[in-house]
């Protein structure tokens, strides 16, 4: 199969290598990376062996012209390039596949190709690209694919079996809208609140301005990791919370998300120790934020649905107010 990995942070390289180590023809699409890579590869350090793959560089779409799958590991407030980056990839029968974080990634791929050829993809795994070229693999590292707006098809179990093949676990969901609920249920309270914790728990508390502290949101105050979230008495319960409201806005779309994937959720980060999510690494280093995709197009979809969520609406509030102060 030929593959071209597009965005090649710690997802994108991390699967990249790994099907390229399984005899994969990958080429990845790179930037400021490329020199880097093209000398020495992608290096995964990681708990379950380490590893060296060595995929093709190019710098130019053009320079790998059409692929059988495209995988996206873009960063959502990146989508704006989708039209460039894109079309010289995807010929008639190629597959797309993003592993993007949030909500309305499949719909911007099908606004540009055909919907039958969008598939979407979840990643649960910890990983960080440490310096350029490698990646630090620490745990976890499944795949759930799905097709957009449709059930499995063949296609789609053929790619769940090349990464199998490449030792990624990879299932195929019946309903791929419903999984990125699923993921949602995690993604928007530790996400979300790593970043939202340099506000203060106060800020949680009134419905006015998130500085009403007296201070800035930014000044010298904490990131949260999955650690301190759920080892503090304040935050955890607000962790439940918003679980929670992520369920019940799924519920009333039409999705059959048990309340106890909070609890299940809760335990299994606990395993997690000192964790940073995706958002609050962003953060850290000065790159734009998930909102829209992470956390505002969730809200507006729950309340399409009549569905009230005031902690998530709160958490939108104080997070587009830390990306107008940077």
């Amino acid at each position: 199969m030929k593959i071209a990995v597009v965005g090649c942070g710690a997802v994108g390289s991390y699967y990249g290598a790994k099907l390229c180590r399984a005899g994969q023809d990958v080429s990845f699409l790179l930037r400021s990376d490329y020199e880097t890579v093209r000398r020495n590869g992608v290096k995964v350090l990681s708990p379950e062996g380490d590893f060296q793959a060595q995929p093709h560089c190019v710098r130019r779409p053009d320079e790998i012209g059409p692929v059988d799958l495209v995988l996206i590991g873009l960063k959502t407030t990146a989508n704006d390039q989708f039209e460039d980056l894109l079309p010289p990839l995807v010929g008639k029968s190629t597959a797309v596949l993003t592993l993007q974080n949030g909500l309305g990634n499949e719909e911007a791929l099908a606004r540009l190709f055909p919907p039958e050829q969008v598939l979407g993809g979840l990643c649960f795994v910890c990983l960080n690209r440490i310096e350029p070229g490698v990646i630090r693999h620490t745990e976890y590292g499944s795949i759930v694919i799905g097709e957009f707006q449709r059930s499995p098809q063949p296609r789609t179990h053929d790619i769940a079996s090349r990464f199998r093949n490449a030792g990624v676990a990879c299932k195929v969901s019946e309903n791929l809208a419903q999984a990125h609920w699923e993921k949602l249920v995690w993604n928007i309270p530790f996400n979300g609140l790593g970043v939202a914790g340099v506000a203060g728990y106060e800020a949680f508390q009134t419905p006015t301005n998130p500085a009403s502290t007296g201070r800035s949101v930014t000044a010298n105050a904490p990131t949260l990791t999955t650690d301190k979230l759920l080892g503090d008495p304040r935050w955890e319960p607000l962790v439940l919370e918003l679980m929670l409201e992520v369920i019940r806005a799924a519920t009333a779309l039409g999705f059959s998300i048990p309340e106890n994937l909070a609890d299940r959720q809760i335990e299994r980060t606990r395993t997690m120790g000192t964790y940073k999510a995706s958002t609050l690494i962003d953060f850290e280093q000065g790159r734009p934020l998930e909102l829209e995709s992470l956390f505002s197009e969730p809200l507006r979809r729950a309340q399409s649905v009549g569905v009230t969520a005031p902690r998530l609406e709160r958490l939108c509030a104080i997070l587009q107010e830390i990306r107008s102060e940077r």
